[in-house]
Formats: structure tokens, C-alpha cells, sequence
């Protein structure tokens, strides 16, 4: 056995279990600034290659299915620990026992992967609530700005919701911790290199807006019945800090 290192990509990813099965078999997958040397195996750098990586999602579809796929790449879109093994395993247990294997949740593998999957979830579920749109731009182009800093890469998961709820609109969503951003336009997204140098100025309006709000959320506020561990409980920093109600102008 050994274990492989991989670029970061799906599609790397996917070339390592193409290996695991017609190389060498794959003690674990890791990024290389991850990876710890083995006493026990040695490891392998694995090149990206997209024809071995298509090869692997039509056979997990074929032989799984659809919905395995999807929970596979939904787990690697997360940042959770070892996370690359926990997909390997997922799939060589699903290779064995099918379209059945979601419904196995008293194995490890299975249960692994969904439980890194429930945490995504949970963190799209947190972004369609916690993102807060600015007007920016200069008159006559504006465009909606929001940013976010989840703990997972889920940007991808929440760009059909706010494609369809703002259909006519124009909007930004920028991801400050990876430097990229949902880009769209009448109902048309893509995903990009967004840098911070690259953000546009509040508009005068939605400055003044901002303010009001902020004078309103403070003078509505109960002194005495103010709570803020409790709110960080509900409202985790990394989400509060971009609340219009919470911040400073």
C-alpha cells in the first residue's frame, strides 16, 4: 500500500482512486503540505489526469450512483481532516456494495462522509440566512456585494438560490477567506478570482442606508437584556462580522 498526494483537486482526487485500483492501493490521499511520511508506506505524487478522473465518476454512477457522486464531492468540498481518505473509503465500500451504500450508516465509511457532508450543509443552510447584500459601484452601475467567510468551500452550493431569488439582479458574492466570488447576471453565475483590491466602493445611498439601519438595530436593542455570548452561539463571528446590523460603516 501507499499513500498518494494529489494537487487539491476533484479531479486529482478521483485520479488517486483510479490508481488505488490499476497501481498501487492507497493507504490514504493527502495534500502535500498535509502529509506526514509513514513508517509504515511510502507515498507516491500523483499527477492530474481528467481522462483517468472521468473514467472513475461514470463508473461511480454507473455502479453507485448519481447521489454517491454528489456526496462525494460534497464532502471533498469541505475542510475537514483526512477528508480525501474518508471519500477513498466511501467509494471502495460503494464499488462493493452498490447503489445500497448510503443506506449503510453503521459502516465507518459511510457514516464518515456523511457526517463531513451534514456539516456542509449545515454551513449553506447558515449562508442562505447571514448573507447581507450593499448596493457598490458608481451610479447608473451598481451592482449587489456581499462577503462571506465560511469554514467549507460552499460557494458553488449557494449560487442557484441567489441566481433564482435575484433573477433581474446583478451580484457579487465574494468568499474573503479564499479570494473568489459568485459573479451574476440575470440569473447567470459563474465562480472566480475575486481579490480584495477588486471591491467596489459603497454607493452613497447604501451608505446612508446603512446607517439608518445600524441607528435603528441599536435604539430597538434592550440595554439590559443585551446577551452576547448567547448571540455568539447563534451568530458565530466569522458571519456577525458581516452583518450590516453588526458593523461599523
Amino acid at each position: 500500500m501507499i499513500d498518494y498526494l494529489y494537487d487539491g483537486s476533484f479531479e486529482g482526487l478521483l485520479t488517486c482512486v483510479y490508481n488505488h485500483y490499476y497501481v498501487d492501493k492507497a493507504a490514504g490521499i493527502f495534500l502535500p503540505e498535509e502529509y506526514q511520511q509513514s513508517l509504515m508506506h511510502g507515498c507516491m505524487t500523483v499527477e492530474t489526469d481528467l481522462r483517468k478522473a472521468e473514467k472513475v465518476a461514470d463508473a461511480i454512477e454507473k455502479k453507485i450512483s448519481k447521489s454517491a457522486l454528489r456526496s462525494a464531492y460534497t464532502a471533498w468540498l469541505s475542510t475537514a481532516d483526512f477528508k480525501e481518505t474518508a471519500i477513498l473509503n466511501y467509494i471502495v465500500l460503494g464499488f462493493r456494495k452498490g447503489p445500497a451504500v448510503n443506506s449503510l450508516r453503521g459502516e465507518a465509511a459511510v457514516f464518515a462522509v456523511q457526517s463531513i457532508i451534514k456539516k456542509v450543509s449545515v454551513e449553506k443552510e447558515r449562508m442562505l440566512e447571514f448573507v447581507r447584500f450593499a448596493a457598490v459601484g458608481t451610479e447608473g452601475r451598481e451592482v449587489l456585494y456581499a462577503e462571506i467567510e465560511p469554514d467549507n468551500d460552499i460557494l458553488e452550493l449557494i449560487g442557484d438560490h441567489f441566481a433564482g431569488r435575484f433573477s433581474t439582479e446583478s451580484f457579487i458574492i465574494r468568499d474573503s477567506g479564499r479570494d473568489k466570488a459568485i459573479i451574476s447576471a440575470e440569473g447567470r453565475w459563474y465562480i472566480t478570482e475575486f481579490t480584495p483590491e477588486a471591491i467596489p466602493e459603497f454607493t452613497k445611498d447604501e451608505q446612508d442606508f446603512r446607517r439608518l439601519w445600524k441607528t435603528y438595530y441599536d435604539h430597538i436593542a434592550i440595554k439590559e437584556r443585551k446577551n452576547t455570548s448567547l448571540r455568539q452561539k447563534f451568530i458565530p463571528s466569522r458571519y456577525a462580522k458581516h452583518l450590516t446590523e453588526l458593523t461599523s460603516i
